[in-house]
């Protein structure tokens, strides 16, 4: 397990983490989100060992990270740091060797994630000759290629067509599945919904909403519920007890219930209006729960945030 633990990081005046704590458990695939500049890069940069951190402290398997337990990660950086002049094929099996693989095993998994990303007839070829969204494999595969104990990704999906994105799920499920904690931020939240298995948010530098996904989506907001009536009184629900308006479009209503609303009364008010042609609960989604937590960032430029 990988334990982050009220980690702190200042550049001057500027706080990039405020006691950023949460744990991503073995064989668990698991979402970072927040804005840009929230702390997520400066967050995995301390947990690779590239950056330190002026508080807190990072664990792996109950034990602070020494160089010995490093060798074994996989990581992504934000910044791509391969070598561009280098052949593709060439240049994963080096950076096998530098994990600690022998000679031929680094060869022979270099050559097997090229072809898992359809990319084996391309072996020889620098990779800056590669598209954006292949030099973008080739980095993945580059974190791959010594079969690590973890992975830190960051923005993985990113520049990825629909299908390239695909064959990434697909590898980091299974990559999971073997039991490797799967650390990755990004920014396609309809994306991490899908793949992850709980969600980190983090907002200038500090945690806001952390869980699994199911979870999160709930929050600890009251219950939303989509009514669509052709209602003479367009405010019908107004005076249920309980019951406020979360948002109205064209005799579509969604209502927010709180503990004491009654969802029968709901519907009976409803019928009582007009012809009912939709009840039912709504399942936030994770971009919702977000917007939630963080706020929309339209409105924090209009506060000077």
């Amino acid at each position: 397990m990988l334990e982050l633990s009220a980690l702190g990081r200042r550049y001057g005046d500027v706080v990039a983490l405020d006691g950023l704590s949460f744990a991503v458990e073995p064989g668990q695939v698991h979402g970072f989100v927040g804005a840009n500049g929230a702390g997520k890069t400066t967050a995995m940069r301390i947990v690779m060992g590239v950056e330190r951190a002026d508080a807190g402290s990072v664990r792996w398997r109950g034990a602070p990270i020494d160089a010995a337990a490093r060798r074994r990660f996989g990581y992504m950086p934000e910044e791509r740091g391969l070598y561009p002049k280098m052949p593709c094929a060439r240049q994963l099996a080096y950076l096998a060797r530098l994990h600690g693989m022998p000679k031929a095993v680094a060869r022979e998994r270099a050559g097997a994630w090229l072809a898992r990303f359809g990319l084996a007839e391309r072996a020889g070829d620098k990779v800056e000759d590669l598209s954006l969204g292949n030099q973008q494999r080739i980095q993945l595969a580059a974190a791959l290629v010594h079969e690590p104990d973890l992975l830190v990704l960051d923005e993985p999906f990113s520049g990825l067509d629909p299908i390239g994105t695909d064959v990434m799920v697909e590898v980091l499920l299974e990559q999971a599945g073997r039991g490797v904690p799967v650390l990755f931020s990004s920014h396609q939240l309809e994306l991490v919904e899908r793949v992850c298995d709980a969600v980190a948010i983090i907002d200038a530098g500090r945690l806001v909403a952390h869980g699994a996904v199911e979870s999160l989506r709930r929050g600890d907001g009251p219950d939303l519920v989509r009514v669509d009536v052709d209602a003479s009184a367009p405010s019908w629900w107004q005076g249920l007890p309980g019951v406020g308006l979360h948002r109205a479009e064209d005799g579509r209503v969604l209502l927010e219930l709180g503990p004491e609303a009654d969802p029968d009364a709901v519907l009976d008010a409803a019928r009582a209006a007009g012809s009912v042609r939709h009840f039912g609960l709504v399942e936030r989604s994770l971009a919702e729960r977000y917007r939630e937590v963080v706020g929309d960032p339209r409105e924090a430029v209009g506060q000077g945030r």
